[in-house]
């Protein structure tokens, strides 16, 4: 799964989104409660309209309009893939308003790399209405405590290509990644292969 931490229409005012991020809960979730009901109040939803494409070693932005947006096999398929992460050892942590899910994180137990210096962020989402507000900030900030806890250097990422996406992952302090996790660069292609140092 790609992220959607992405930047609003309209950037939400200093005091808003302090109040939206102060009210966000965030914890670990269980394997028992992931099933696609969780993600009832959550919407996917990101209209894209220019990505970041590898052109002669260079990112440039490209025109790529399109809406990334998911059915109910691709709930199902991520509460799978997210019960999975939690039953290997990984953590999946979820950002609730008012008790409903508005944001979640997936990070692998499985250590990546030639010497297992990575743990590996599979999944960053913040529901279409709340994008812009700190939650995803929040999101990855629990990812990197969990991941330096279990022993990682870096966190990996395989991040959506989206300008809006990059924008996030640059203000997270990600960089192109040193060593490339071929299994993620041939299953998207057209992701970009981030890191993040703990």
């Amino acid at each position: 799964m790609k992220s959607s931490e992405n930047s609003r229409p309209t950037k939400p005012r200093a005091t808003e989104q302090r109040a939206t991020e102060t009210r966000a809960e965030i914890r670990p979730l269980a394997e028992s409660e992931i099933d696609i009901s969780l993600f009832s109040s959550f919407t996917r939803r990101q209209e894209v309209k220019k990505c970041l494409r590898n052109v002669g070693g260079k990112w440039m932005e490209t025109e790529a309009p399109f809406i990334d947006d998911w059915s109910e096999e691709d709930y199902t398929f991520l509460a799978e893939c997210l019960r999975r992460t939690v039953r290997l050892g990984g953590i999946v942590f979820g950002a609730f308003i008012g008790g409903a899910l508005k944001g979640f994180a997936s990070v692998e137990a499985k250590p990546l790399g030639k010497t297992g210096d990575y743990r590996d962020l599979t999944s960053i989402h913040v529901s279409e209405e709340l994008r812009g507000y700190g939650i995803g900030r929040k999101l990855f900030a629990c990812a990197k405590t969990w991941a330096k806890a279990q022993g990682a250097k870096k966190l990996y990422i395989s991040s959506h290509s989206a300008v809006e996406s990059q924008a996030f992952y640059a203000a997270m302090g990600c960089t192109d990644a040193r060593e490339i996790d071929g299994e993620h660069a041939e299953r998207e292609p057209f992701d970009r292969q981030l890191e993040c140092d703990l």
